[in-house]
């Protein structure tokens, strides 16, 4: 059975809606911008800064310069560094820390944070990658963020961001269809793609009676 459904996705993909409406649809906890405050409060610093480094990447320069204080990763949220030290590595060590507990707890969908790869040995975890057609993608972000211009550089840079984060702290292409049990287009529609998910989740035996 599975415990944990974690959903990577393209910016402007609809697949944060996606895991919204498969954790309502399945009762399970969702963990996306939650999980950034719970970050915040494990670390202790303000919700702004942990959302400022969530999904990121530190600079080549700052890397060198924690590189004499900080080793390896946390082992647990009570290993957390002090808030002068809060940066992009904190925050995705902190993340994988919990997702890690959150699968523990169990019925819980996971968006982004390199959950796919934190929990990719487990057996009782389902990865999805979730894409859509540019002009798709497009369209939600220009509503979203209705005074940029810029919209097509803000989803390559955003995307690219993402693929850094899951090379940088996973040593994984975020691409890769080897991590994930299902690839999907968004194409479909919000509920069908959610739907198709949770089928396939319940295909495979994963899902019991209660949620067909």
């Amino acid at each position: 059975m599975y415990r944990a459904l974690t959903v990577a996705r393209e910016y402007g993909s609809g697949g944060a809606e996606i895991a919204k409406h498969i954790a309502r649809e399945l009762g399970w906890r969702l963990l996306d911008n939650n999980l950034v405050i719970q970050i915040a409060a494990a670390a202790k610093v303000e919700p702004g800064l942990a959302r400022r480094f969530d999904e990121q990447v530190d600079s080549w320069l700052h890397r060198i310069g924690r590189g004499a204080l900080w080793h390896g990763a946390f082992e647990g949220v009570a290993h957390a560094p002090i808030n002068d030290v809060f940066d992009a590595t904190t925050q995705a060590a902190l993340a994988t820390t919990l997702i890690r507990e959150a699968h523990q707890q169990g019925s819980c969908v996971i968006v982004g944070r390199g959950g796919q790869c934190a929990l990719q040995e487990e057996i009782d975890a389902f990865h999805v990658f979730v894409y859509a057609p540019w002009a798709q993608k497009q369209a939600r972000v220009a509503e979203r963020l209705r005074n940029r211009k810029d919209i097509d550089e803000c989803i390559r840079a955003t995307d690219r961001v993402r693929r850094e984060y899951i090379h940088h702290h996973f040593a994984a292409d975020w691409t890769d269809p080897h991590l994930y049990d299902l690839m999907i287009s968004s194409s479909l529609g919000i509920k069908a793609a959610a739907a198709a998910i949770i089928g396939t989740m319940k295909a495979a035996g994963g899902l019991g009676a209660q949620h067909g």
